[in-house]
């Protein structure tokens, strides 16, 4: 079913990577605003997951002898300082979520850039790495992203749905690895009743979640994909979900021909196999379009617009 299937390495069927976005309580001050010092009962929600989560996440990794991907808006970083240098003391990969989850396509270029600056070197700062992946928060990836992520470095990119194995983004600028996902493996639509920040699902038990997942890595592995979890430690790392999803890993890390990776390793791997001409990725040219379509043709009014809509930009108090 996959045309073009990738060798991964030591002759593993499948390559996994759960990857958790540490979003915290940015999500609140993001939507909020002024009004998120009341919101205490979301906040105390949300930062459950550097507080209680992530701790009870990167057990499961020491047990399970892996390495993944964190997700981290800098903010995050800078206030829940504990949670990332854990990370880091334990091997794991801290990529870059934005500055405090702000989304991406709500911004003109120049705004875009400089917040995606701000945010790369903050994380820097506090994690003493230099982070080589990003996703964007909500899958917020405008048109300028991809660009923007080649000139500031970055190696690959993590937003995008447009394959079941990794591709390659080529811009004018240069190209990433995309190392794509989608709403199927992410935690939100499982979990994520959080009303105070806009999205609101009927909550599922574990196991429903589970079977869901299982279907998930059970295809990719059949087919030799690129599974990523998309999870999020206030949502999937609580107490009766970690205890369920815990042991399907396990379960799954007892097949010898998995392939766990962090992200950043799972794209030199693609970087390393187009070198020397064992496999090539698909390619994509960004952006898709570079302007709206008219739905009215060449003779009629200007292209549609979207409506105004709020604007939602960090403030710290900073002149930029």
């Amino acid at each position: 079913m996959i045309l073009n299937p990738i060798p991964w390495p030591n002759g593993a069927r499948c390559a996994v990577a759960i990857t958790f976005d540490m979003d915290a309580d940015s999500l609140v001050h993001i939507a909020h605003g002024r009004r998120a010092p009341d919101l205490v009962s979301a906040t105390s929600m949300l930062r459950y997951g550097p507080e209680i989560g992530v701790p009870r996440i990167l057990e499961t990794w020491r047990r399970m002898e892996i390495t993944q991907t964190f997700f981290v808006p800098a903010w995050c970083a800078e206030t829940y300082p504990r949670a990332v240098e854990a990370m880091v003391a334990a091997g794991h990969e801290v990529a870059l979520h934005s500055y405090i989850h702000e989304q991406s396509f709500d911004f003109s270029r120049e705004e875009e850039w400089y917040w995606l600056q701000r945010a790369k070197a903050a994380l820097h700062r506090v994690s003493g790495v230099v982070p080589r992946g990003w996703r964007a928060p909500m899958y917020s990836f405008s048109r300028h992203s991809a660009e923007l992520l080649v000139e500031e470095g970055f190696a690959y990119d993590s937003s995008l749905m447009g394959d079941d194995i990794p591709y390659l983004l080529e811009t004018p600028r240069g190209r990433l690895v995309e190392l794509p996902g989608h709403w199927g493996s992410d935690d939100y639509p499982q979990y994520a009743h959080t009303p105070e920040v806009g999205y609101s699902v009927p909550v599922k038990a574990p196991s429903d979640a589970i079977r869901n997942y299982r279907d998930e890595f059970e295809a990719h592995y059949e087919h030799g994909g690129l599974w990523i979890g998309i999870w999020h430690p206030f949502l999937t790392g609580r107490l009766t979900r970690w205890h369920h999803i815990e042991r399907f890993l396990l379960e799954i890390r007892e097949r010898n021909d998995v392939w766990f990776a962090p992200l950043a390793r799972i794209a030199d791997h693609v970087l390393a196999l187009e070198r020397s001409g064992a496999w090539q990725p698909r390619r994509h040219e960004l952006p898709f379009y570079a302007e709206p379509v008219s739905l009215h043709g060449a003779d009629g009014p200007a292209a549609d617009r979207d409506p105004p809509r709020e604007r939602r930009t960090p403030d710290h108090g900073e002149d930029r």
